[in-house]
C-alpha cells in the first residue's frame, strides 16, 4: 500500500503577485494503492468526490483500484481534563481568486488522512481580499461554503480566520492576496489609510486603527466594513455555526495579529532579529498623539514619535530610546508607550465587541491572536514587543492588560512560538521565547481567559512537539485550550513527519500520558510506522500536498 498525494506545493502561483487565476493547470493525484493513481478521470463535483471517499473506507476508481485512509485506533480515557484538540492550519490559498475551492481532490484526500491521524479540524484564512473583491458589500463565499461541507463531511471542525489584512510579504507567505481592489483604490487616494513609519514608509498590510471611526472606506468606517463582513459570514453559514465551525477567530492587524506592523519583511525592510519601528505616522495617528499630549499639558510630545527609536534593524543599545537606561522608561517616554499601546487595545477592544454582538448566539468561540514576539525579551525595555505595541517592559506587564482585554468580551488569547526553546535561539538576539510564554500563561490564569497555541515556524521535529506538549499541560488552570498546527502542505506528508504527527494528536489527546508510537501495527493501535519509512523516498519525491 502506497501513500502518495502529488500536487503543485501551493495552490497558487507563487509568480502571479497582483491577481491570482482560478486555473487546474496543476495534476492532483490521491493514491493509496501500490501502483496506480486514483484520480485518472474527471468527477462530476468535488462534494461528490468527497461524499464517496466519506461514506465508504475503501472504493474503487473506474479502473478497478482502491484506496484506505490510513488506520488509526484512538483509545478513549475517563480522564479528558487535559485533553487538547489539535486543529491543522490549511493553505493560505485555499480559495482561489475565482471564489473557487482550489484543488478540491487533494483536499478531499488531506482531510481525510487528517480524521484518520486524529485531528480535531483545520483552521481556514477567510480573506477579505477575496471575497470582498467585486466592490462593498459584494460577497462571494462560495469557495468557503464547498470546503465547510467537505469538512462536515469528514466529521471534523473548523476555525475561520476573518482575515482582514493582506497576505503576502511575511514569514510563511507562499502566495499574494491583497486587501480589496476598491479599498486598494481609496489606499492610492488616500496613502494615510495605512500604517506609516518616521520615514514615510507607506505598509499596506492593513488599514491603520488610526482611522478606525472615520468613514474612509467608500462611505463606511474601517469597523463598519470589518462588522458588515462578519455579518455576511453569519448569514451565509449560520446553519454550520456551532457545529462545523466551532471557532471564529477574528483578524486584528497583520498576519491576523493584535499588533503593529512593525516588523515588516517585504522587501528585506526588517530582519530578524532587529528591534522594528514604530508605526504611528499617518495623519490619524499623529492627530491622535497630538490630542494626547495636549490632554496631557505637553503639546509637545504630539508632534510627532520619539526621535530617536533607531531604524529596523538596529538592536536596542545602538539607540538612544531602547538602551538598557533609555528614554523609554522616562516620563515622555511612559506616556508615548502608553498611548501606542492603549491605541492598539482599543481597536482591539471595538472590534472584539462587535464580534461578540454578531455572533453571540450562534455557538462558536471567539479568538483573538497575539504575536510571540520573543527577540529581545531579555533586554529591560523588550524594544521589538514595544515597536510592535505591546508595552511590555522589565517594569510594565503589557500582556496582562491584553489577556483581560481579551476575557472581558469572552474571547481566546491565541499565543504563538509554543514550539520554540530559549537555547535554539541566537545569543546575540536577547530571546525567551519560553520565558514570553509563561508571562502569557500567568496572564491569562490571573485575567480568567482560555489560552490557546500556534507554532510560530514550521517545525516537524519531536523537539518541538515536545516542546509543546511541555506547553499545553498545567496544574494550575492555565494550559492549552487548543492546538493549531502550521501548516498542511507537502512536508507533512513526509512519512516521518506524518508519523511524528500521529504521535503528537495523540498526546495531547491523552494528557501527554503517550510518548512515542510504536514501529509496528501488530494490534491496530498504531499507524504502521515500519511501512511508512519503507516509502519514505517515494514519497519525498512524489507527495505535493495542496
Amino acid at each position: 500500500m502506497a501513500l502518495t498525494l502529488r500536487s503543485s506545493i501551493s495552490f497558487i502561483n507563487q509568480k502571479e503577485t497582483n491577481f491570482l487565476k482560478a486555473s487546474d493547470d496543476a495534476s492532483t493525484t490521491v493514491s493509496f494503492a501500490k501502483n496506480k493513481p486514483l484520480f485518472p478521470f474527471r468527477a462530476k463535483s468535488s462534494m461528490q468526490e468527497a461524499q464517496k471517499s466519506f461514506n465508504l473506507e475503501a472504493r474503487r476508481t473506474e479502473k478497478g483500484e482502491m484506496v484506505h485512509a490510513p488506520s488509526v485506533v484512538h483509545h478513549k480515557h475517563n480522564d479528558d481534563s487535559k485533553k487538547v484538540p489539535v486543529f491543522v492550519m490549511l493553505p493560505l490559498d485555499t480559495v482561489t481568486f475565482g471564489a473557487q475551492l482550489n484543488k478540491p481532490r487533494a483536499m478531499n484526500a488531506s482531510l481525510m488522512a487528517l480524521k484518520s491521524a486524529g485531528v480535531e479540524g483545520v483552521m481556514v484564512d477567510a480573506w477579505w481580499g477575496l471575497v470582498e473583491k467585486d466592490g462593498p458589500l459584494k460577497y462571494n463565499w462560495n469557495g468557503y461554503v464547498e470546503l465547510v461541507q467537505m469538512v462536515q463531511m469528514h466529521g471534523l471542525k473548523l476555525q475561520v480566520v476573518m482575515s482582514f489584512h493582506k497576505c503576502g510579504g511575511n514569514v510563511g507567505d507562499t502566495c499574494s492576496i491583497p486587501l480589496p481592489p476598491w479599498v486598494m483604490e481609496e489606499i492610492n487616494q488616500n496613502p494615510d489609510l495605512v500604517y506609516t513609519d518616521r520615514s514615510g514608509r507607506r505598509n499596506p498590510e492593513y488599514i491603520s486603527l488610526g482611522c478606525d471611526s472615520m468613514p474612509v472606506l467608500k462611505g463606511r468606517t474601517p469597523l463598519q466594513v470589518y462588522a458588515d463582513y462578519m455579518r455576511s459570514f453569519r448569514d451565509r453559514f449560520k446553519d454550520y455555526l456551532g457545529s462545523v465551525i466551532v471557532e471564529i477567530q477574528v483578524g486584528m492587524g497583520p498576519c491576523g495579529e493584535l499588533r503593529y506592523p512593525s516588523y515588516p519583511e517585504s522587501n528585506g525592510t526588517w530582519k530578524f532579529p532587529g528591534i522594528g519601528e514604530f508605526q504611528c505616522y499617518d495623519k490619524y495617528m499623529i492627530a491622535s498623539l497630538a490630542s494626547a499630549a495636549e490632554a496631557a499639558g505637553k503639546k509637545e510630545w504630539g508632534r510627532s514619535g520619539p526621535h530617536d527609536s533607531g531604524q529596523y534593524n538596529q538592536f536596542p543599545e545602538e539607540t538612544g530610546f531602547f538602551k538598557r537606561e533609555g528614554t523609554w522608561n522616562s516620563e515622555y517616554g511612559q506616556f508615548f508607550l502608553k498611548w501606542y499601546s492603549n491605541k492598539l487595545l482599543l481597536h482591539g477592544e471595538s472590534l472584539l465587541a462587535s464580534s461578540k454582538e454578531i455572533f453571540h448566539t450562534s455557538g462558536v468561540k471567539l479568538s483573538g491572536k497575539v504575536a510571540g514576539i520573543h527577540w529581545h525579551y531579555r533586554s529591560r525595555s523588550h524594544a521589538a514587543e514595544l515597536t510592535a505595541g505591546y508595552y511590555n517592559t522589565r517594569s510594565n506587564d503589557g500582556y496582562l492588560r491584553i489577556a483581560k482585554m481579551l476575557a472581558r468580551n469572552g474571547v481566546v488569547f491565541n499565543f504563538t512560538c509554543m514550539e520554540m526553546k530559549d537555547t535554539e535561539q541566537p545569543d546575540n538576539a536577547n530571546c525567551s521565547p519560553e520565558g514570553l510564554v509563561h508571562q502569557v500563561k500567568t496572564a491569562t490564569r490571573i485575567a480568567g481567559a482560555e489560552l490557546a497555541g500556534e507554532n510560530a515556524l514550521e517545525r516537524y521535529d519531536r523537539d518541538a512537539y515536545a516542546q509543546v506538549l511541555l506547553t499545553s499541560q498545567s496544574d494550575s488552570g492555565n494550559g492549552l485550550a487548543a492546538f493549531t498546527f502550521l501548516r498542511l502542505n507537502k512536508r507533512l506528508f513526509d512519512a516521518n513527519n506524518w508519523r511524528q504527527l500521529v504521535e503528537f494528536v495523540r498526546s495531547m489527546s491523552e494528557g501527554g500520558r503517550r510518548q512515542r508510537l510504536s514501529d509496528s501495527d501488530s494490534q491496530g493501535s498504531d499507524l504502521y510506522v515500519g511501512h511508512i519509512k519503507e516509502i519514505q523516498k517515494k514519497i519525498e519525491q512524489d507527495i505535493a500536498l495542496v
